[in-house]
């Protein structure tokens, strides 16, 4: 089984986050992604998306997409539980991924693409406006996470899940790329700190 990852991507890191918080240890292969090795006819062989992380299976299929590997490691190894144990538990953490992983790190990439240098690519489409109009999207996501967290630690619920591994993915990708928490938003500030710490966030 091999992880085809990126060091220094954002989806990947969710998915090493998420291999170090259940202790699982795989082969890991680098795509530099920032070179654009991901276009390769090899590597659009293994994943027709064009992109990382992907899981490779000892028989050659892959797996790709970030939630979709997780649940893999997930229902290959239950524990520690980061999408839910009950099925109300379950719904509410995929609802949360959902929303953070929308309003916040693909608002963040958009913006990223469309109002920056982006990975430099100058054949790709780009529009000004709608990369701005991200941009607010990422801090209004921000504050939306910041009144939530005043009610409970943790983003879906009283334990640390992957929608707290998506937030902390987005959260530090928003700020490097020129996005951070606003000054005003303590709770998310305060979460951020705490999971920061964890050693999975070194991932």
């Amino acid at each position: 089984m091999i992880l085809h990852d990126c060091a220094g991507a954002v989806n990947p890191r969710r998915i090493r986050m998420f291999l170090a918080e259940k202790g699982i240890d795989i082969e890991c292969t680098q795509v530099d992604v920032f070179k654009g090795e991901q276009y390769s006819d090899e590597f659009a062989k293994l994943n027709p998306s064009k992109a990382v992380p992907c899981l490779e299976l000892d028989n050659g299929e892959v797996i790709a997409e970030s939630v979709a590997i997780a649940r893999y490691f997930e229902a290959s190894q239950p524990e520690p539980r980061l999408l839910g144990e009950t099925p109300k538990e379950q719904a509410v953490v995929a609802m949360w991924q959902r929303r953070v992983e929308d309003g916040l790190l693909g608002a963040s990439t958009t913006y990223f693409h469309h109002a920056t240098d982006g990975l430099g690519e100058t054949d790709r489409y780009r529009n000004q406006e709608w990369g701005e109009a991200n941009k607010s999207r990422v801090v209004e996501t921000m504050r939306w996470l910041d009144r939530e967290l005043g009610t409970r630690p943790f983003i879906a619920s009283e334990t640390f899940s992957f929608a707290d591994i998506t937030a902390l993915c987005g959260v530090d990708f928003a700020t490097f790329i020129g996005v951070p928490i606003p000054d005003d938003c303590l709770n998310l500030k305060s979460w951020h700190d705490r999971v920061s710490v964890r050693p999975s966030a070194k991932a």
